[in-house]
């Protein structure tokens, strides 16, 4: 899976049909994600049980309505929002398989999550040590094209490096070019496969 959401191009279109700005005239309530992306510092971390709920709502949006990730839902076993409340959990109770890293911007006192992507450890066969599996990246949609998924990404390698993890690898649709961009301006590089699953009963 593993698409992002941070082409500005889709982004600005988005806002366009929602009738919404990155900026509203004063007379509108401002959300909380309305912020200049230089008066907001980012802080990145795996998610918490205090952060669960931010990280929930990011990713039940991202995968309810992402068209390059509901075009292979039913090959993924989509289990709708009560899956991805148990996955959750199982990454709360089970820390050594994996984490959800969030990216919460502080503005003010607040602070507010703007992106996250889920992150499975294994190990590497080609490369004899740990690596990183990496899924669901998505930037809420008021904080696209301000420079959040990559700096999202740059924290989590450096996160991963300390933890001796030696590559990061993820899936992208061949559809979405916008991630493929994305993913090769932070220096991804494509293996020419393609993803394949199989479902097991249980």
């Amino acid at each position: 899976r593993g698409g992002t959401r941070g082409d500005p191009r889709r982004a600005r279109a988005a806002r366009c049909r929602a009738g919404t700005t990155m900026r509203p005239p004063s007379r509108v309530q401002r959300s909380p994600f309305a912020a200049s992306p230089t008066a907001a510092a980012l802080e990145c971390a795996p998610m918490s049980a205090a952060t669960r709920g931010e990280a929930l709502a990011l990713l039940r949006t991202f995968l309810a309505a992402d068209a390059h990730y509901r075009a292979s839902a039913a090959a993924y076993g989509d289990g709708g929002s009560a899956a991805l409340e148990r996955a959750l959990d199982l990454f709360l109770a089970r820390p050594g398989i994996g984490f959800v890293w969030l990216a919460r911007a502080i503005t003010g006192t607040a602070r507010v999550a703007v992106g996250a992507c889920v992150v499975c450890r294994a190990i590497s066969t080609s490369r004899g040590a740990l690596v990183a599996k990496l899924d669901d990246v998505t930037v809420h949609p008021e904080w696209q094209g301000r420079g959040v998924g990559g700096r999202m990404l740059a924290d989590l390698a450096t996160f991963l490096r300390r933890e001796g993890m030696t590559r990061i690898d993820c899936g992208c649709h061949r559809a979405n070019a916008g991630a493929w961009r994305f993913y090769e301006r932070l220096g991804f590089r494509p293996l020419d496969e393609e993803r394949l699953a199989l479902l097991l009963s249980v």
